[in-house]
């Protein structure tokens, strides 16, 4: 089953003599607002739950900063994302490897972060390069898993690109690894969607992933 047909159509396009710009939808915070202050005092008991002695300076906006720091994490960036006409018909991948990235996982609230190797085989549009950068960003800020966030970026190309194929590998460590639980520090998960002639045809899938460095 395509990536296309296991997600809601949550994008929306808008046709310009230009381009095609795609503008994301309004962050669920933005549409509830973001209650810093009940944050913050939320924030507070729990370090009072755990016995932390907030009577300290230093601790004294603890709580207020660790409330900003959360919002600012769960707030994804909007972006304008143009395409161009593909009017030279260039046919090999488009690749853009190790853009940084950090997220919030749903499980534990710890970061996890590493580093995002993206790509799709063009067909009637382009889009800027920056732009893939850009969308590995947004869907990061949320509370998130590293399967869904590989998949939601290969969706998003997908939707908006209607490329040949799309292909993208994500690497990360996890803090929920390696500060608790097994405390396997250093250790990395690897997370790829692979969709089109990425995924099908042999020679594009071994072409786009020696291309980021993976066999």
């Amino acid at each position: 089953m395509k990536l296309a047909d296991r997600f809601d159509r949550r994008f929306e396009h808008v046709s310009r003599d230009h381009g095609d710009a795609w503008s994301p939808p309004r962050s669920q915070a933005h549409r509830r607002g973001i209650d810093l202050a009940r944050a913050a005092s939320a924030v507070a008991d729990l370090l009072d739950a755990l016995g932390v002695d907030r009577g300290g300076e230093s601790l004294a906006g603890t709580p207020d900063r660790v409330a900003r720091a959360y919002a600012e994490l769960l707030t994804p960036e909007p972006f304008d994302a143009t395409t161009f006409a593909n009017d030279e018909h260039y046919d090999e991948l488009v690749v853009a490897t190790s853009i940084p990235f950090s997220s919030l996982c749903e499980h534990h609230l710890l970061p996890f972060s590493g580093v995002a190797h993206v790509g799709y085989l063009p067909g009637e549009r382009l889009l800027g390069l920056s732009k893939l950068a850009r969308v590995v960003t947004h869907f990061s800020r949320r509370l998130q898993v590293q399967e869904r966030l590989t998949t939601e970026i290969a969706h998003w190309l997908e939707e908006t690109l209607h490329p040949r194929g799309v292909g993208v590998v994500l690497e990360a460590e996890h803090a929920c690894m390696s500060l608790r639980g097994v405390r396997a520090a250093g250790s990395s998960t690897l997370t790829s969607a692979l969709a089109g002639l990425v995924r099908d045809d042999p020679r594009t899938r071994a072409e786009f992933l020696s291309l980021v460095g993976r066999r």
